[in-house]
C-alpha cells in the first residue's frame, strides 16, 4: 500500500516498550524493506501517557483517552484489551467499568443462551443455521456472547522485548469459536495428530505474537494447519451462562468417534482380551528394566 501510494515511510505510534512496534516493523520489513519507520515515542522527548495526551490536547487533536481513564486500548473485530493504569498493579481486580464490550458476568442474564456453530474444513460458516461471511459471523457471535459475560481474560503475558506486562482482554466471539472449534478436532482428529497439532500451536502462536508473520516456517505451519483441518466440519452447539462457555453437543460426518466401541454396554467389535497382549508388550520395556533393578540390587 506504501508503494501504491508512493510513501517512503511507514509512522506508528507503538511505545518502546510494547510488541505491536515489533509486529508492525517486521512487517514492513519482510514486505518493502526499503521503507523507513518513523516511530515518535522512540524519536520525540514523550515519556508518558500523560504526556501523550497533553501534547494531543495542545494541539486540538482528539484522543479516546483522559488522565483520568488513561487506559492503553486497542480495539478491532476480535477483541479489546486494556492496560495500564490500575491494571499495572497485578493485586488489583479490574473494576466493572473497564468493559467496553462485555457485560460483567455476574450482571449477565440469569437464564443460559445456546448457540450452534457449522464448520466446513475447520472455517466457521454459519451461526445457528444462518449462512455468514466471516465478519458478519463474528460480530454475530460478539454480541451474543458479549451479553452473556464471555470472553474476559486477565493474563500476565511475557512480553517478546524482555518485560512482563498485565493486560486484561475482551474477546467475545473469538472465544466462542476457539472452544467450539477444539471441541469438534476432539471429535475429529486422530490421537497423533491433535497431540502434535497442540505442540505446533504453541510455536505458531509465539511466531505470530512475536511478529513472524510473514517468515517461512509460519507459511509452512499453515499448510500443516490446512492438512488437518480437511475433516473438522459438522456443528457444535456451544452454552453461554455468566461468563462461562461450555459445550452442549457435538456432531461431524467426519466424526471417528465410535459409540459402538466405546460403550460399557455389550456388543461392538472390541476384544477385550486384546487389551493383555497389548499391555504385556506396551509394558515390556518397564518389566524389563525392573528384572534388571532386582538382579542388581538396585531396587
Amino acid at each position: 500500500m506504501a508503494a501504491q501510494e508512493g510513501a517512503t515511510a511507514v509512522a506508528h505510534g507503538a511505545t518502546g516498550k510494547g510488541n505491536d512496534q515489533v509486529r508492525f516493523e517486521l512487517g514492513v520489513k519482510a514486505l518493502n524493506p526499503n521503507l523507513k519507520v518513523i516511530a515518535p515515542w522512540r524519536l520525540w522527548d514523550i515519556r508518558s501517557r500523560e504526556e501523550a495526551i497533553d501534547y494531543a490536547a495542545a494541539r486540538g487533536i482528539p484522543v479516546p483517552v483522559t488522565k483520568d481513564r488513561p487506559y492503553s486500548m486497542d480495539r478491532n473485530l476480535w477483541h479489546l484489551s486494556h492496560e495500564g493504569a490500575d491494571l499495572e498493579d497485578p493485586a488489583n481486580e479490574p473494576q466493572d467499568d473497564l468493559y467496553l464490550i462485555i457485560t460483567p458476568p455476574e450482571q449477565a442474564p440469569d437464564k443460559p443462551a445456546y448457540v450452534t456453530i457449522d464448520f466446513e474444513q475447520g472455517i466457521p460458516v454459519a451461526v445457528d443455521g444462518e449462512k455468514l461471511d466471516a465478519v458478519a459471523l463474528v460480530e454475530k457471535l460478539n454480541d451474543l456472547a458479549a451479553a452473556n459475560g464471555v470472553g474476559i481474560t486477565d493474563m500476565v503475558e511475557n512480553r517478546l522485548v524482555g518485560m512482563k506486562s498485565r493486560g486484561v482482554y475482551e474477546t467475545p466471539g473469538g472465544t466462542v469459536l476457539y472452544l467450539a472449534h477444539r471441541e469438534l478436532e476432539y471429535l475429529t482428529l486422530d490421537r497423533m495428530t491433535m497431540h502434535f497439532k497442540e505442540i505446533v500451536a504453541a510455536k505458531y502462536a509465539e511466531l505470530v505474537y512475536d511478529g513472524n508473520w510473514f517468515s517461512p516456517l509460519k507459511k509452512a505451519l499453515d499448510a500443516f494447519v490446512d492438512s488437518t483441518q480437511a475433516t473438522v466440519t459438522g456443528t457444535v452447539r456451544m452454552k453461554l451462562y455468566k461468563g462461562n462457555c461450555t459445550p452442549a453437543g457435538v456432531k461431524s460426518p467426519c466424526s471417528i468417534y465410535s459409540e459402538d466401541l466405546v460403550t460399557f454396554g455389550a456388543g461392538g467389535d472390541y476384544d477385550h482380551k486384546d487389551a493383555t497382549g497389548f499391555i504385556n508388550l506396551f509394558g515390556l520395556p518397564l518389566k524389563v528394566r525392573a528384572l534388571m533393578e532386582q538382579k542388581t540390587g538396585l531396587r
